[in-house]
């Protein structure tokens, strides 16, 4: 079944209405959907480098979009729809360890799990079962997902197809090693 899926979300990208189905795939990835955005975005960048930064801003956008469905799912819904999503990924535990670590830590959860290979879907419905505050999640998801998708935009603009592999095998790490860098900056930053 994902195999099929995606093959026809790669067709998509190709299609002369790629741009909207990149905004469906976006708010569907970071709400309920099984594959990355970055499988619909990768492919729209390569064919048209020259649209890399509005492609990179309207993912983006779309990915935020679907992160507030998920954090409503997960605040108004979690027992009826979000833990059912949940289950159906065979994430139970994992949706319920975020929520803890929401309470916890706040938005860094959503800057580190925002950058990894860590579906964002599970973290928009851990943040709003554990109601986090709305505008604080949303900007957090600005960051990380704007960080995400503007410099597969970037790197794809500049480096073209020899850059791909990179992106779908490593983005995710060096994503991760800039936000401990980040991190350890603001954590130097209080101590001083």
């Amino acid at each position: 079944m994902l195999t099929l899926l995606y093959t026809r979300i790669t067709e998509l990208a190709a299609s002369p209405r790629a741009v909207w189905w990149l905004i469906v795939v976006a708010v569907a990835e970071s709400s309920v959907f099984p594959l990355p955005v970055d499988l619909m975005l990768v492919p729209m960048l390569l064919a048209n480098r020259e649209r890399a930064w509005f492609l990179a801003f309207v993912c983006t956008t779309a990915s935020v979009v679907g992160g507030l469905i998920g954090w409503l799912l997960g605040a108004f819904l979690m027992k009826h729809i979000g833990m059912p999503i949940a289950h159906f990924y065979h994430a139970d535990q994992r949706i319920l360890n975020l929520e803890a670590l929401f309470r916890r830590y706040g938005v860094w959860i959503i800057l580190a799990k925002g950058l990894t290979p860590l579906p964002y879907k599970f973290v928009t419905l851990a943040a709003g079962a554990a109601h986090f505050p709305l505008l604080p999640f949303i900007a957090a998801s600005i960051v990380t997902r704007g960080a995400r998708f503007f410099l597969e935009a970037a790197l794809l603009r500049a480096f073209g197809e020899p850059i791909r592999d990179f992106i779908e095998k490593r983005l995710a790490l060096v994503l991760f090693g800039a936000l401990i860098l980040i991190a350890g900056g603001i954590a130097l930053i209080e101590f001083l």
